[in-house]
């Protein structure tokens, strides 16, 4: 059932510079995301970037040291939100990056903020082409350990994500 919201642009923009690793300055490599959180608009009618919740790739090493558990501090515990990772990862052959779209549904969030999002979530994903992995996630025991997004890029192959063992 779809929703009537749509997806800002700058939505697709973030989404679009997030996919796209074309080589670029150290400077720019630093500007990137890593992680983004989107939300609905004050009036629901739209999916926007939500203001100041984001990692960018220059902060790994500087203000942040584990981007996955900051990432994961970055989601409301009383709402839902969609999410944008991109997790750099090994497997026992190769190392990896790939982009994993979370859909954060937590029990805590109003039921009318669950149903919005839910029916709202396949506007945002038809925009959101060549995402592999998509991961909807109920509460923090689901995604606070790393494990869990480990399965979900590969299962048991994955041996490290982002440079720590698993």
């Amino acid at each position: 059932m779809a929703s009537g919201v749509t997806v800002n642009d700058e939505v697709i923009k973030v989404f679009n510079d997030m996919k796209v690793r074309k080589s670029s300055t150290s400077d720019e490599v630093k500007k990137r995301k890593k992680a983004v959180l989107f939300c609905l608009s004050e009036d629901k009618k739209k999916i926007i970037v939500e203001e100041g919740k984001q990692i960018l790739v220059g902060d790994i090493g500087e203000t942040v040291d584990d981007p996955y558990a900051c990432f994961v501090k970055l989601l409301p515990l009383n709402d839902c939100r969609y999410g944008l990772y991109d997790a750099t990862y090994e497997t026992k052959e190769s190392k990896k990056e790939d982009l994993v779209f979370i859909f954060w549904a937590p029990e805590g969030a109003p039921l009318k903020s669950k149903m919005i999002y839910a029916s709202s979530k396949d506007a945002i994903k038809k925009k959101f082409t060549g995402i592999k992995h998509e991961w909807q996630v109920n509460g923090l025991d689901d995604i606070q350990d790393r494990s869990t997004l480990a399965d979900k890029l590969g299962g048991s192959v994955v041996v490290s994500l982002e440079g720590r063992p698993l």
